[in-house]
């Protein structure tokens, strides 16, 4: 088939013999290469619309985004193909070139054109996974983690190895790399010693896509910041904050420090409300309130089990009330918290005001008789003359006159 391929060429070749050798054979190869583009043409447009291929949508998917790609390769493929059939107007020097550089090009396309496929197709399948399973979010986030993780891997791993490959096609490139690996003893430590914190990152990356300390979307806190896992990269992740902020932090960083995840197990959280009132304060009412209160709270989960109003702790001025409350995410547990706060505390103004922490303050005598004047308190500014003037908050009652 080869044969008659060139055999075909090289009759294309005699249309041009009244131009200059070396100008015919490379329109020789345009022209190779424009036919194989038409026909790839037919191919990628063909495929996708065949009728069998319903059943497997990742193929005409494939073709689709792949298109460019294949093009080219079958474009190369034509091209140096009909190499022989150039061979009357081009020295075997430009030939053995051409060769060398159609090689390069084809292994440099179809190594990325391979890692495009990789990405489309778990792409694809972690789309359809969010659609048929939208409610089971950490299954979800965990395929998310794994599959990107190790994708970021394999993606390095076959670049790699494809720009190596190309560049292994020119003779001085092989020369070097004989050499190199002679030497391999030396390189090895200085490499190993060199590239040390990016072997780590990349190791940890394997280990957290295995066991999963962190996902895709999981809540952290760093340095009391809360933080959503916006990527995992091979080498790196990246938080993203409340307020729009990015921490870029090393992967091996999440295997060697401890952190807070607030979402590993399951997304939902219960959040904490507390409130510094008055000893006065009567803790059914305030019950009472959340009840009433909670059930206006869009963010609430409506599990009553984790619904809660306690005396937490008190000092030597206020007591400190808790109020718990579950939320289905942490952006949700936030509201809820703010939400619930405010309502409890309008109601608290609107009906039992005596129950705002205020300052108290023992008034006694001077050991002389004289009683203190608790009417001082109602107005602060009036002179006595038997005591002296108040002079506010400090109460500092000034001796009696004589």
């Amino acid at each position: 088939m080869r044969h008659d391929y060139v055999a075909s060429m090289s009759g294309v070749r005699h249309w041009f013999d009244w131009l200059p050798a070396p100008v015919a054979s490379i329109l020789l190869l345009v022209i190779a290469a424009f036919i194989a583009r038409l026909f790839s043409r037919l191919i990628t447009d063909a495929i996708p619309r065949l009728p069998g291929l319903r059943r497997f949508p990742i193929i005409p998917l494939l073709m689709v985004r792949l298109r460019p790609s294949i093009r080219m390769l079958l474009m190369l493929l034509a091209a140096s193909a009909a190499l022989p059939a150039a061979s009357v107007g081009l020295s075997s020097e430009t030939l053995y070139m051409l060769g060398k550089v159609f090689a390069f090009l084809f292994i440099l396309i179809l190594g990325f054109g391979i890692i495009r496929a990789l990405r489309i197709a778990t792409d694809s399948y972690l789309t359809r996974m969010g659609q048929r399973d939208p409610g089971d979010d950490i299954t979800v986030r965990s395929h998310q983690t794994q599959i990107r993780v190790l994708r970021r891997l394999v993606e390095i791993t076959l670049g790699v190895i494809t720009v190596a490959s190309a560049l292994m096609v020119f003779d001085t490139v092989q020369r070097f790399g004989l050499s190199l690996f002679a030497s391999a003893g030396a390189a090895s430590l200085v490499v190993g010693l060199s590239a040390r914190p990016a072997l780590s990152n990349l190791i940890a990356g394997v280990q957290i896509a295995i066991t999963q300390p962190i996902r895709m979307e999981d809540m952290l806190i760093l340095n009391g910041d809360w933080a959503w896992v916006e990527e995992i990269n091979a080498t790196y992740v990246v938080l993203r904050t409340w307020d729009k902020r990015r921490y870029i932090v090393p992967i091996a960083y999440f295997l060697e420090n401890p952190f807070q995840n607030w979402t590993h197990s399951a997304p939902a959280l219960v959040g904490s409300v507390f409130l510094w009132l008055d000893y006065r304060t009567p803790m059914d009412r305030i019950r009472q309130f959340l009840e009433e209160e909670i059930v206006h709270c869009p963010d609430w989960d409506k599990d009553r089990a984790n619904l809660a109003c306690q005396v937490a702790d008190s000092n030597a001025q206020v007591i400190s009330i808790r109020i718990i409350a579950g939320a289905a995410g942490a952006g949700q547990m936030w509201n809820l918290c703010c939400d619930v706060r405010e309502r409890i505390l309008k109601r608290i103004r609107e009906e039992i005001p005596e129950c705002i922490p205020r300052g108290r303050t023992a008034l006694v005598g001077d050991g002389a008789g004289n009683d203190a004047w608790p009417e001082a308190l109602a107005a602060p500014h009036v002179n006595r003359p038997d005591r002296g003037p108040y002079t506010g908050p400090n109460l500092q009652v000034s001796p009696p006159r004589t």
